[in-house]
């Protein structure tokens, strides 16, 4: 742990610290919580940046400079925080799924309210699982701590939305920071729409920082800054592509600051230095236990994280982690990995490229144009990683490569650190029963209305290491495995057969037509995710006389009328993937349905989404 405290007055606006009155029993706690944004602060060293209310409260307080989301978007993230678990090992980690909890498992804040804590949420709550009960005491734009009992102490969450993704590709808009004097990460081609946006960013940090100003000065106007701790963090990373939505550090690494004033430091525990800079690896599934802990309640067994603060603090633990699922339309699967130097990926869908066409994603001018040079054929080799297909694996120094555009994974030099994540991440799956091993569909189907949570403690339903080990043997492409995959496809289990179906699609051509057979056979799997894997690979690697039965057998699973939300979603990303091979069907997918009224808002618009883009294609 670093000092790094400055000659810096604390009348300066920020917090007033005078003798404290008389004492409150707890510590209040005010949560600042920004959205879509990395440590991109002049408390991280961040020249360009233009935040000083959030670079005095680190002044004051202890910057944590190795802190993970657990997710690259907002509502798995926020899953994480709000029940101090994984969202994988409870299902929840698809872009806004709706799961229900385990019996006795509450989120956070009740057991607040529980302990006498006023809790209040200002306004935002994105959560991947159903509430057990009433969570907030108030959770509105209008909530806020003014509006708690006399003596009550309160938990505050105001988050500020103002660093979205959407903010930061609005126009017009008038600069503040110029685009001339932005660094450019190597991953992204340098062109003044890229410029632009990373210019834009900095400039709406600039006003999320100025709005943290006014809620620490409305909180010493109202003379609760002594008795108050303050915590600030945003959500992921940058809302620009290779940021939000990657499992790298750029997409996984966030500010962390804590303030514990004068009067509760005692409280804190050693772990707490003001004005220093903290070497203790910090995750998302971390924030709730701290709070407990300061809080004086000790977090109850089933989380997953561990108090950073307080009398329940734990040490740091070896490594940080991370997961990608669904992102809003599209599939994918990835978990990650980080120590203090090291970044560690493993890819689970190394057929699909970084960059799939989400549509929220390309609505980002950087999105669109990045692509295009890609298209053209005019990028650099760093640059053109996004759009292509994922190796199983990948490993970066931060050291020496912050930006993570060298993998080293192949590298003999550094096998004994390969070998190290690989373990670590592997011990990871198992020990929270990662659910991802189950398709979106395949985990519902069998959780059956309950919680996905009690499914994977059932091995009669959730034969883990039987899939994981499929899973491992399907994606890892170098391994020569054809002939077990084929195998796989007469599985019992239909998740092992679905993996079976995963690692000839990922090989490729030589390993569709070796399999032909088994493949035509399991379109007609009793297992609609093995169907439509199993169409996926014989329509763009098989005969073309495969071509009719591989749409007879995707239509009717990309109707809405017909199945499940999610098997839909499937099936349209495989007819995407089809590309001209679906040309034959255009009118029929014309015909297709778009909605449904039983369908969750949130997803209403991923299938027109997908339709649209399948069909601009095939135009």
């Amino acid at each position: 742990m670093t000092t790094r405290r400055r000659a810096v007055s604390l009348l300066l606006g920020l917090i007033a610290v005078s003798p404290p009155a008389a004492a409150q029993e707890r510590p209040n706690i005010l949560w600042l919580s920004s959205e879509d944004n990395g440590p991109h602060l002049g408390a991280y060293g961040d020249r360009f940046a233009d935040t000083p209310n959030l670079d005095r409260l680190a002044d004051l307080g202890q910057v944590y400079l190795h802190a993970w989301s657990n997710a690259p978007v907002c509502a798995p993230a926020r899953t994480a925080i709000i029940t101090g678990m994984y969202p994988t090992s409870l299902g929840a980690q698809h872009m806004r799924s709706q799961v229900p909890l385990p019996d006795g498992v509450p989120l956070f804040p009740q057991l607040l309210r529980e302990a006498g804590y006023y809790a209040t949420n200002n306004a935002k709550e994105d959560y991947n699982v159903i509430k057990p009960g009433q969570v907030w005491d108030e959770s509105s734009n209008e909530a806020h701590y003014r509006n708690r009992p006399a003596g009550a102490p309160f938990f505050a969450v105001f988050n500020l939305g103002i660093t979205h993704e959407s903010s930061i590709r609005r126009r017009p808009h008038e600069a503040v920071h110029d685009p001339a004097g932005v660094r450019v990460p190597a991953y992204h081609p340098d062109t003044p729409e890229v410029r632009q946006d990373w210019a834009q960013y900095y400039d709406r940090m600039r006003e999320m920082d100025a709005q943290v100003g006014e809620r620490l000065a409305e909180l010493d106007a109202a003379g609760l800054a002594d008795d108050t701790i303050v915590v600030y963090f945003g959500d992921h990373g940058v809302g620009l592509p290779r940021g939000k939505r990657s499992v790298l550090d750029s997409g996984l690494r966030v500010p962390l600051i804590i303030y514990v004033p004068p009067r509760f430091r005692a409280l804190a525990g050693d772990g707490y230095v003001s004005g220093a800079d903290s070497e203790h690896l910090a995750a998302f599934v971390d924030l709730a236990p701290t709070m407990l802990s300061l809080a004086g309640v000790e977090p109850p067994g089933h989380m997953h994280g561990h108090a950073l603060l307080g009398p329940y603090a734990r040490p740091s633990p070896d490594y940080l982690h991370g997961f990608r699922g669904r992102m809003d339309e599209r599939y994918d699967f990835a978990r990650g990995a980080r120590d203090r130097r090291w970044v560690y990926v493993r890819n689970y869908a190394p057929h699909r490229v970084y960059g799939q066409f989400v549509w929220y994603q390309f609505q980002t001018p950087t999105t669109r144009v990045w692509k295009a040079l890609h298209d053209q054929g005019r990028l650099e080799p760093a640059q053109s990683i996004f759009w292509e297909p994922k190796p199983a694996e990948e490993l970066y120094d931060l050291e020496t490569d912050p930006d993570e555009v060298r993998n080293l994974a192949g590298d003999p030099v550094h096998r004994e650190t390969l070998d190290r994540f690989r373990g670590a991440v592997r011990d990871h799956l198992r020990d929270t029963r990662d659910l991802g091993f189950l398709p979106e569909p395949e985990m519902l189907a069998r959780a059956a209305g309950g919680a996905p949570f009690d499914l994977s403690r059932d091995p009669t339903r959730y034969p883990f290491e039987t899939i994981y080990e499929m899973a491992e043997l399907a994606t890892r492409l170098e391994d020569e495995a054809s002939d077990q995959l084929v195998e796989a496809l007469a599985h019992d289990d239909g998740a092992v057969r679905y993996w079976g179906a995963v690692g000839l699609l990922a090989r490729g051509a030589s390993a569709v037509t070796a399999a032909r057979s088994a493949l035509v056979s399991a379109l007609d799997d009793p297992t609609p995710t093995v169907r439509i894997v199993a169409a996926e690979a014989l329509g763009r690697f098989g005969a073309p006389a495969d071509e009719e039965a591989v749409l007879a057998r995707l239509l009717p699973l990309a109707n809405l009328e017909n199945t499940d939300l999610f098997t839909t979603v499937m099936a349209l990303n495989a007819i995407d993937y089809l590309d001209e091979r679906a040309q034959g069907a255009s009118e029929l997918i014309r015909t297709l349905p778009r909605e449904r009224e039983d369908t969750r808002q949130q997803f209403r618009i991923y299938v027109p989404q997908l339709l649209d883009k399948i069909l601009a294609d095939l135009d």
